[in-house]
């Protein structure tokens, strides 16, 4: 590279894809104690878009340069014949980047100049995925793979087995819910039955002519009121 800068990296890789721009960046150091200038030019400028092309670059400091490649409608010749140049000297302290002149990089008058020549190498922008180790396109599986999808149809099976059991259950559960439900509501109906019943018996009785209470009525009215707890209880 040259002595009064550096250069990273010493290639320019672009990812190629039909009718897409491509960019790639070099970092260019100053490795001097004095200004340096610079300027970037190419073999085919119409194809390459260089920015800055051109810049001052301080003592100690470094600059950064991105190259964009125009969308292109057929892919390009292998290898890629385009080159890059960077040319470099050295420039007057203070000097800016509106002080660059084309003279300052003619070689004559003994002025030191710097070139380095850089090449341009294009890389597929998707590469395709690497085949694995031992295998060849349009072969079958490895044994290993089937191995494993058995393992993962074998858990999938097992999973649903055990969704199928707790779903069972689950309904066992609810249906002895309804169940117990449908007695307790059968339980309530027949204690309101009993005691509507044994209203219609009072009022009987109220109304009756007899002052007292026969034996019978009297049996009668335990048995209910034993029954009535009962199903009380029960429900």
């Amino acid at each position: 590279m040259g002595d009064f800068i550096s250069i990273h990296p010493s290639e320019l890789k672009f990812p190629f894809e039909l009718r897409r721009q491509s960019s790639c960046s070099m970092q260019l150091t100053n490795k001097t104690e004095q200004y340096v200038a610079f300027k970037v030019k190419t073999t085919n400028p119409k194809k390459y878009c260089v920015r800055p092309n051109s810049g001052i670059i301080l003592p100690g400091s470094s600059c950064n340069v991105t190259i964009t490649m125009q969308a292109q409608k057929e892919a390009p010749p292998e290898p890629c014949r385009d080159k890059f140049l960077i040319q470099s000297v050295i420039a007057p302290d203070g000097s800016t980047n509106k002080d660059i002149t084309p003279e300052m990089f003619n070689k004559e008058d003994g002025r030191v100049m710097k070139e380095f020549k850089m090449r341009v190498i294009y890389i597929p922008a998707n590469p395709p995925s690497p085949v694995p180790e031992g295998s060849e396109e349009g072969s079958p599986p490895r044994a290993s793979s089937q191995e494993n999808g058995n393992q993962i149809f074998e858990e999938v099976s097992r999973s649903l087995e055990d969704t199928k059991e707790k779903s069972s259950e689950a309904w066992s559960a609810i249906s002895a819910i309804s169940k117990l439900t449908d007695e307790k509501v059968s339980a309530l109906q027949q204690n309101q039955r009993l005691r509507q019943e044994m209203e219609m018996m009072r009022k009987d009785i109220s109304k009756s002519r007899s002052g007292g209470f026969s034996l019978m009525f009297v049996v009668l009215v335990g048995l209910l009121g034993v029954l009535i707890g009962y199903l009380v209880k029960r429900a």
